[in-house]
């Protein structure tokens, strides 16, 4: 079973990302939560979603009917007549950055930006894999171009996006890697879709977005 005080963290994350209007929360609960299916993003947000909402939005991404469900153990939702099994439910995502040099970029991800190192393949090393908390970032190594140009720059492609829980975090978050001398290529602000973010710039040139809620 999963960390409960973790998913009481991201129910209140979903209803106050609900209250910001922040679009990509919609999709996930007009998805799954039978009484807003059919409804437009913009009907998703005008709508009353109540504390209760929140819990019932994170149990069912799990397979479960309810909050209470999901506490206890219950076993998963049954199939009902006419209705499709649940989709199974991703629970982790490992975006996958280009780097030039493994070991760089480990002592990087670590001494930098607080992660530590699952594990690195290879002899030499080609491949590997630093975590934090539930953030995952797998490092391939790639010994030529990969993007054409300044593409990125001119384009601001982002690498991978990381967020937290609270406005508490995300800036102290961000003045940790300020203190520790971390190159940003945005500084912490408020974004239009309703949260505040900054990026950071790996030794490769790999953006790496940090974002959390306004408050």
């Amino acid at each position: 079973m999963p960390n409960i005080e973790n998913l009481k963290k991201q129910a209140k994350q979903y209803l106050r990302w609900h209250r910001e209007r922040y679009y990509p929360v919609a999709a996930a609960i007009s998805a799954s939560l039978p009484r807003f299916h059919g409804l437009s993003d913009e009907q998703v947000l005008d709508s009353d979603f109540k504390l209760a909402g929140a819990p019932e939005l994170v149990a069912r991404q799990r397979g479960f009917e309810s909050w209470q469900a999901l506490k206890s153990g219950a076993n998963a939702m049954t199939q009902k007549p006419g209705r499709t099994a649940p989709l199974p439910f991703l629970n982790s995502t490992a975006a996958q950055l280009f780097v030039a040099n493994i070991k760089a970029a480990c002592d990087f991800y670590t001494t930098k930006l607080g992660f530590t190192v699952d594990f690195v393949y290879g002899d030499p090393p080609f491949y590997a894999q630093v975590t934090r908390d539930c953030a995952k970032l797998a490092l391939r190594l790639v010994c030529e171009p990969v993007f054409a140009g300044d593409v990125r720059e001119r384009e601001h492609l982002l690498s991978a996006a990381l967020t937290v829980a609270t406005a508490d975090e995300i800036k102290q978050l961000f003045l940790t890697y300020q203190d520790a001398g971390v190159p940003f290529v945005q500084t912490l602000k408020r974004e239009p879709w309703g949260a505040r973010a900054f990026i950071v710039l790996d030794p490769d040139g790999n953006r790496i977005l940090f974002a959390g809620p306004t408050d």
